[in-house]
């Protein structure tokens, strides 16, 4: 090795030329990527989770935004309304399939794309086979091997069922996986009843340094009684929009047609919902006790009048029931 007359080596001296250059532009580097949007959306099973992000991720993709939807319900039937009532081949059913023929799974398998939505559906096991939560987790691992976090879109929307939100199904509030949730209800107890839950899982992760929030409620087939709007209130967060009880609507629905066009009479709706998505920020909600859900209710409507009556062991044995003597002494006392 040569030294220098200074006592240093070429080496040392390459070091300290490599140091003192100044480094380069963070811009002239190339354009910044786009920050991605990944929002999970929760809502008890049949509220209509599936309609508004159909029509929700078509309008936005209309708009000029990159959209990626992914199904994370059991039922596989988020992208059905998308693709015409088609269902997609998941994640997990083509993974166990071409494992099985010693072949990898490529995108093309699993993701498909309608006038500029791109979806996808990750599946479940067979009814009574295993659990729904731990094949959330596995497809999860799935699109992890596919390249998920290299993938350049505006948003990602994630349908979960939010009847459990334990397990794999409450995976993005557990894991930070996504900025924000929606819950989608109804004015209806069951459905209020969910989306209380899962604002109770996100307060309850938020507390063990979570950052996740609830951005906000969605009404479904609102028919202006006005409860969901009042546990929305309850809970300190805002109804992003509200989606009429229609026949219009139901009808086109139950014939997988898309009603969040840009042209349609349901479009600005839509286009509103797809704003409001986009910009509300995260909240940590309030959760509200049983009886202050049964609260907003009329009492006519959920029997809060009812008295709890204690049973006895001669209701639980009924006529079987037999009157056993007693043995306890009992003493004279003088």
């Amino acid at each position: 090795m040569i030294s220098t007359p200074d006592g240093t080596t070429d080496y040392d001296a390459r070091l300290r030329a490599e140091a003192a250059q100044e480094p380069d532009d963070v811009a002239a580097a190339g354009e910044p990527t786009r920050e991605t949007q990944i929002i999970a959306i929760y809502g008890k099973g049949g509220i209509g989770k599936s309609f508004t992000l159909a029509n929700l991720s078509y309008m936005m993709a209309r708009l000029g935004k990159r959209v990626l939807l992914i199904g994370c319900d059991p039922k596989s039937d988020t992208t059905s309304l998308l693709f015409g009532g088609k269902s997609c081949p998941t994640i997990i059913e083509t993974s166990s399939r071409m494992k099985a023929a010693g072949e990898e799974v490529t995108i093309g398998d699993v993701c498909f794309q309608r006038d500029g939505v791109f979806a996808m559906e990750l599946g479940g096991p067979e009814v009574g086979r295993g659990c729904g939560g731990r094949g959330i987790i596995h497809g999860f691992e799935l699109l992890e091997k596919l390249g998920f976090h290299e993938w350049d879109f505006d948003y990602v929307l994630l349908d979960f069922l939010g009847d459990v939100v334990c397990g794999g199904f409450g995976l993005p509030i557990a894991r930070d996986m996504c900025q924000k949730v929606i819950v989608v209800g109804s004015n209806d107890l069951q459905s209020l009843y969910v989306a209380n839950n899962v604002c109770s899982a996100v307060e309850y992760f938020r507390k063990l340094g979570g950052n996740v929030g609830v951005a906000g409620l969605v009404i479904n087939k609102d028919d202006g009684t006005g409860e969901a709007q009042a546990f929305a209130e309850a809970v300190g967060i805002p109804v992003l929009a509200a989606i009429p009880a229609n026949e219009d609507i139901r009808r086109k629905s139950a014939n997988y047609e898309i009603v969040g066009r840009p042209e349609s009479q349901w479009g600005p709706l839509f286009e509103a919902l797809g704003e409001a998505v986009a910009t509300a920020p995260p909240l940590q909600p309030s959760t509200l006790g049983q009886d202050q859900l049964l609260g907003l209710f009329s009492s006519e409507t959920t029997g809060r009048d009812i008295v709890l009556q204690p049973a006895t062991m001669a209701d639980m044995r009924g006529r079987h029931v037999a009157v056993a003597e007693s043995l306890e002494v009992v003493y004279d006392t003088v």
